[in-house]
């Protein structure tokens, strides 16, 4: 089975966030183990999670999981695989800030039994930094990289933000060349999206910010693909890039549709067909497990037949497996081609950059088909 957890605190919001987070000067690590162990062993009756025999993946996601303490991440591993193991080959993964990466903290996660550590870098560029409200400087992320690796984390992601607004002058090759130069064994790109209620969306409304245009934001994403190609990496989905053996295999059970439980507020789940999600605010979370053991469903919707279909479509182009080509309707495989949008190799048909860039729209066309 595969795991989630979403640890929502964070020391600030970030000027584009719209996730489920707390700020919180200091982290409520016990009362959010208690929560999280209270939750997981509700939700143990489930028959997906009950005939499961070990736990493949660990995401501990955010938020920011680095702002609690190593003790705590080693407490919830031993709580988690006190009924089902992690198996002998298991990807833990903790979502980290530069600034939280000390010599005691990198040791402790290395001790807890996290494998994996996925930085968030979003630019090497103090003013980009300063305009997200990231809590780090640019200064911080390679003697954050050199901590981790001394500590024996040697599987490392960093994550970026492409298509920032033309007025900040933010060089993006320039922080791609940063980043390589790092040799990270694996990379996410997210390009800017500017989401309701947030401090970006205020700026936007009051025209103090301008969005990236759609030109600007196809010839970040491709610049990127070519760096990064060049570099030797594999882009194995839309966002995410990856050295040979590198996947993300947590992520990787996402796309192929595989079921997983989400423990914390506003984590999803997917079990049994059903997709589900929690109390999304942390304080309305943790009183709902105080009050109901633990039951703290929001609500649930059931995917039919077609829906499923059309999500493992979606899915599927989203990576460089793509789809059998029997799952298009005649005639599409081959304009899609033409706009160079996909290729075909054997009986598969898979999407090329300039066809994830388009993702939405391709899909919406399989819908309707």
């Amino acid at each position: 089975m595969h795991l989630y957890l979403h640890v929502p605190f964070c020391a600030r919001r970030c000027s584009y966030c719209d996730f489920a987070i707390a700020v919180r000067r200091a982290t409520p690590d016990r009362a959010f183990a208690d929560a999280i162990t209270a939750e997981w062993q509700a939700r143990g009756h489930h028959p997906s999670v009950a005939e499961a025999r070990e736990i493949a993946t660990i995401y501990f996601g955010g938020g920011t999981p680095s702002r609690l303490a190593a003790d705590t991440i080693a407490e919830l591993l031993d709580r988690l695989t006190r009924d089902r193991p992690l198996a002998p080959d298991a990807e833990v993964t903790l979502e980290a800030n530069p600034d939280d990466v000390t010599t005691a903290s990198a040791r402790g996660w290395f001790r807890a039994g996290v494998t994996r550590i996925s930085l968030g870098v979003q630019s090497h560029d103090p003013a980009a930094l300063a305009w997200m409200h990231r809590t780090h400087v640019a200064e911080q992320v390679a003697p954050a990289m050199a901590t981790l690796r001394a500590a024996g984390l040697t599987n490392i992601s960093l994550d970026l933000i492409f298509a920032l607004p033309a007025e900040l002058a933010r060089d993006w090759r320039r922080d791609l060349e940063l980043t390589l130069a790092l040799e990270p064994e694996h990379l996410s790109l997210y390009g800017l999206t500017i989401e309701p209620h947030t401090p970006l969306a205020r700026w936007t409304d009051r025209g103090t910010v301008r969005p990236t245009t759609d030109d600007r934001y196809e010839r970040d994403y491709l610049e990127a693909h070519r760096q990064i190609t060049a570099a030797g990496f594999e882009h194995y989905e839309v966002s995410n890039a990856a050295r040979p053996g590198r996947r993300a295999r947590h992520n990787a059970a996402y796309w192929g549709g595989a079921e997983y439980l989400g423990l914390g507020p506003s984590a999803h789940s997917f079990l049994g067909g059903v997709r589900s999600w929690n109390e999304r605010e942390w304080v309305a979370y943790a009183k709902r497990v105080a009050e109901e053991g633990g039951e703290v469903t929001a609500g649930e919707e059931r995917l039919d037949a077609e829906q499923l279909a059309l999500e493992g479509r979606y899915l599927g182009l989203r990576t460089d497996g793509g789809l059998p080509l029997s799952e298009l309707p005649d005639g599409l495989a081959n304009r899609w081609v033409a706009e160079g949008w996909a290729a075909i190799a054997g009986a598969r048909i898979r999407l090329t950059p300039m066809g994830w860039l388009r993702l939405d729209a391709l899909v919406t066309r399989l819908a309707v088909s």
